[in-house]
């Protein structure tokens, strides 16, 4: 009897099947420790307890994106084992901290597919929650992904896509109840700059660099327990490379974006999102923001920025995205649309 696991292919998947995802995960202060060592991020919120205090929460939660990375990772072993690329975001909401001592587990439900027109493959689109041992949902968000086909000639399934928010309304981003920034310390966070400081439409050169390094990738994708092939197997490819896993882009560019945007604490929404271009070890990733949009909140001296945070290969030049062609420029690895909460 074959007890091993292929992973699911296209042909595998239809609408309306849920699927829960093994296996629930406690998470600590080890990962937030590890986190802070892969990426150089520095957010006061995450970093000190003091400070997460001071603005009224019991203690420091873990990043957003440790959040984001452990809910992911539980689902890719059903969903993205035998992918070709992850293709984008949407629909994105974070609704509760999560703290150190915190299970959490995954289970996605399947809202649309489309088969290529090659026949070869096909995108698969679900909806993942993340939940906690108290079955409270700590975030849910929209990804679809081009996953192979194990017969070519299996026939193509009822082609259903998806009609989803091109972004989420700020009156529906859920911030935490307890959250107050009217004693915000500027000085300890590390910038003077408020919400009121940044405008619509300003782009921001988040100035430093970080060269990707193949074992720091490695040592990211195993911790978040991303199993998918093209992350580990060099035999996939025909050059022999590893593809750097998207999330790993995403928390080096977040971590980057600090140099000018130190104040945009907790990530609440995920309007979407776009790996552009594949990132190789030995790439190093610069970043740039857009403010696109604001906010007011009902927590007290606290706001809302829409931000479109873009990691790069060096050779652009912010603010530039997309060619007369509309298509991503070939030095642009990610384009992450995303609201944070910001002092007022």
């Amino acid at each position: 009897m074959v007890k091993t696991n292929p992973g699911r292919f296209f042909e595998d998947y239809r609408v309306g099947q849920v699927i829960a995802h093994a296996v629930p995960r406690t998470v600590s202060g080890g990962e937030r420790a590890l986190y802070h060592a892969l990426y150089p991020a520095r957010h006061a919120l995450y970093s000190s307890d003091a400070f997460a205090q001071s603005c009224g929460l019991p203690n420091a939660p873990l990043d957003d994106l440790i959040a984001f990375h452990t809910v992911f990772g539980k689902t890719v072993p059903d969903i993205s084992l035998n992918a070709v690329a992850n293709l984008g975001y949407a629909e994105g909401r974070w609704h509760r901290p999560v703290w150190a001592g915190d299970t959490l587990r995954s289970e996605s439900e399947v809202i649309g597919l489309k088969q290529n027109s090659n026949g070869k493959s096909g995108v698969v689109w679900v909806r993942t929650r993340g939940l906690n041992q108290k079955d409270e949902v700590v975030l849910d968000y929209v990804r679809w992904v081009m996953v192979r086909k194990r017969d070519p000639q299996a026939p193509a399934p009822e082609t259903v896509i998806p009609e989803l928010a091109a972004s989420v309304p700020a009156d529906r981003l859920v911030v935490p109840s307890v959250l107050n920034f009217t004693g915000y310390d500027f000085t300890l966070a590390g910038e003077p700059h408020r919400w009121g400081d940044y405008a619509v439409g300003e782009v921001i050169d988040h100035v430093d660099r970080v060269t990707v390094e193949e074992a720091e990738h490695m040592m990211a994708t195993r911790l978040w327990q991303n199993t998918s092939k093209v992350h580990f197997d060099a035999t996939l490819r025909e050059d022999g490379r590893r593809l750097i896993y998207g999330g790993h882009v995403i928390s080096l560019a977040r971590a980057l974006s600090f140099n000018g945007l130190a104040n945009a604490q907790m990530i609440v929404g995920l309007n979407g999102g776009a790996h552009a271009n594949p990132c190789f070890a030995g790439d190093t990733v610069a970043a740039w923001s857009e403010v696109l949009d604001k906010a007011e909140t009902d927590a007290p001296g606290v706001g809302a920025l829409r931000l479109r945070l873009v990691a790069v290969k060096p050779g652009g030049v912010p603010g530039q995205l997309k060619g007369e062609d509309g298509k991503y420029l070939p030095h642009v690895l990610l384009d992450l649309d995303y609201w944070a909460l910001i002092p007022v």
